[in-house]
């Protein structure tokens, strides 16, 4: 796997997994923002290994949320819900100290802003119930190999899958789980 330097082509940095740490530490090598995503910052290195240049990104400024003591029940959600500390509190208080914004009840929340809170409650316990598999975004490669991983090989542990995922993040291509993966460690 290339170290990753302005010296990479963007078209050979797209070709190999870099950790968000790895992005970010090439990020503030070279004097280019840090915040966002993974996928914020893989766009914005890209740009960068293309043109010398950093992306001119808009600065969205951040609206004052409420306190957990103002959120009722019959509480509106709000367009551009956030998971904050004061919103997790008041639904472990309401659902009980086992509660975590897990992916499909975040993106719930965010596709519901006229629902209330109470209407959440129910969302959560619904989606907690149906035992669906949540979908994987696509810059949480890791999490995707192991999954697929454990789908193919019940019978491996998870150093196993580690072992699986650190010999194809070093290859050049996708990072999707193969059978193959296995065999060439085995």
């Amino acid at each position: 796997m290339p170290e990753l330097t302005r010296d990479l082509k963007p078209e050979e940095f797209k070709e190999y997994y870099f950790l968000k740490e790895e992005l970010k530490d090439f990020c503030r090598s070279e004097g280019l923002r840090v915040s966002g995503s993974k996928e914020d910052l893989e766009k914005r290195i890209v740009h960068y290994l293309a043109t010398g240049e950093e992306i001119k990104e808009c600065s969205v400024k951040k609206s004052q949320t409420d306190s957990a003591s103002e959120i009722t029940l019959d509480s509106k959600l709000g367009e551009n819900f956030k998971c904050s500390e004061d919103k997790r509190a008041f639904f472990e208080n309401q659902i009980g100290k086992g509660f975590k914004f897990k992916v499909k009840f975040q993106k719930w929340l965010k596709a519901n802003p006229d629902k209330t809170y109470r209407d959440a409650i129910d969302a959560y316990f619904e989606i907690q119930g149906s035992g669906e598999k949540t979908e994987i975004g696509k810059q949480f490669q890791y999490n995707q190999y192991i999954r697929d991983f454990f789908e193919n090989n019940d019978d491996k542990s998870l150093d196993d899958a580690i072992r699986c995922w650190k010999y194809k993040k070093s290859l050049k291509g996708h990072n999707r789980y193969e059978k193959s993966d296995l065999e060439a460690l085995m």
